[in-house]
């Protein structure tokens, strides 16, 4: 498994030395960009922004093409089987290749066939609970963990997305137990937590802290290092007494490997020149979306070692998947 971890620096290398150069004329037509969740998740929306933006840098549409299902396994399968020639990127967090191949038992993609393009935003999970279920910090929550096992449930937005994995960090440190409850999505998940029928969730910050800042539920803590913009009373778990944790996410672009190595530059120069524009980062910080973007290269090796880091918590919690 390590190897195959290594490899995903290992064909940023290779693409960027070996691959033949595009020809001078692209983008001559529409690209398409296939995100991996469904609308309204948090990397659905960056995509939307930094198209537009993005669009007026390369003089062509992106268009956006929602492919959901499977904890990204889905759109990930269509991009990396398209043609690598610069016209479809796939939009999803950096699971789809931290995490998914550890804890899938098949997949009909492998993460080395698709090579990162540019980290979009930083995100982060956002632990949350009704305000009928009594708990308002996360010591309340070890608390009644501890008390009553068995008892809790918590909602994400999926097997192996994000919130599922932050939490189970968490689960796995403190030798706790709480019913995991997976939605097809974090904005159905976060409707039936504001509905009663889950009384906690891991889930967006994107999606959960606007009501989190109405005070139609409780912010226990945020997965990342910063604390949300949009509802900067909630601490980070670290702050909340989790020594050493940090789950901060990335909503990524990726190519099908292949992709020529000006092309790849050429749209990580457009992506961050979108993401420069003022405009563009107050829309994605409107949505707790931090811009973060860097080379290829060092994406690759950010990815490397999220994926080190996921797989050992999948083993440590038998986490399996068909």
């Amino acid at each position: 498994m390590k190897s195959q971890f290594l490899a995903l620096a290992a064909c940023v290398a290779a693409s960027l030395a070996g691959y033949a150069q595009a020809s001078d004329d692209w983008p001559n037509r529409t690209i398409r960009i296939v995100v991996a969740f469904p609308p309204g998740s948090p990397g659905d929306t960056a995509a939307r922004i930094v198209a537009d933006a993005a669009g007026r840098t390369l003089k062509q549409a992106l268009i956006v093409e929602n492919r959901p299902g499977a904890g990204g396994n889905i759109g990930a399968e269509a991009v990396s089987r398209s043609p690598a020639d610069g016209y479809t990127f796939l939009q999803a967090p950096d699971t789809v290749v931290t995490v998914n191949p550890a804890l899938y038992r098949k997949l009909n993609f492998r993460p080395e066939d698709l090579i990162p393009v540019v980290a979009l935003a930083n995100f982060n999970q956002m632990l949350v609970c009704t305000p009928a279920s009594g708990l308002r910090t996360l010591a309340d929550l070890n608390a009644q963990a501890r008390k009553a096992p068995g008892t809790l449930s918590y909602a994400s937005g999926g097997q192996g997305v994000p919130g599922h994995l932050a939490m189970e960090l968490y689960l796995a440190d403190a030798g706790l137990s709480i019913l995991h409850v997976p939605y097809k999505g974090p904005s159905p998940a976060t409707q039936d937590v504001l509905a009663g029928q889950v009384p906690c969730g891991f889930l967006a910050s994107p999606v959960v802290a606007p009501y989190v800042a109405a005070g139609k539920l409780f912010g226990l803590a945020v997965s990342g290092s910063a604390r949300s913009i949009q509802a900067p009373d909630v601490p980070t778990m670290a702050q909340a007494g989790v020594t050493g944790y940090d789950a901060t996410f990335r909503e990524m672009l990726f190519a099908p490997k292949g992709t020529p190595a000006d092309i790849v530059e050429r749209m990580n120069a457009a992506v961050a020149q979108a993401l420069a524009q003022p405009e563009v980062r107050q829309k994605l910080q409107g949505n707790d979306l931090d811009p973060t973007p860097e080379s290829p290269a060092q994406t690759a090796l950010h990815l490397n070692e999220d994926a080190a880091k996921w797989a050992g918590v999948i083993r440590k919690n038998n986490l399996r998947m068909d």
